[in-house]
């Protein structure tokens, strides 16, 4: 649970970083990077990340990964609750 909380904290931190290096147009973090968080267990806090600093949630590319990350972590979930591998 503790691993759950710290990567979704970490994904809401390095969305609002972005951000930030987005308005002051210095280097930023790549999508792969904002898209692993993600898949590793931070959709809640990249979520949260993209609507409060309202980041990425006009680029239509960026939701359609996103989405993708989501629905296979949905999938994931699914199949390993059903083969009894996890319990929710």
């Amino acid at each position: 649970m503790y691993l759950l909380l710290t990567i979704n904290l970490l994904s809401f931190i390095v969305f609002g970083l972005d951000k930030r290096k987005s308005v002051k147009h210095q280097r930023r973090i790549s999508e792969n990077t904002l898209l692993s968080l993600t898949f590793l267990g931070g959709t809640i806090g990249s979520l949260l990340g993209m609507l409060i600093f309202r980041h990425k949630v006009s680029k239509k590319s960026f939701l359609l990964k996103f989405g993708f990350v989501f629905l296979i972590q949905i999938i994931l979930i699914y199949f390993l609750e059903k083969y009894n591998m996890i319990s929710i």
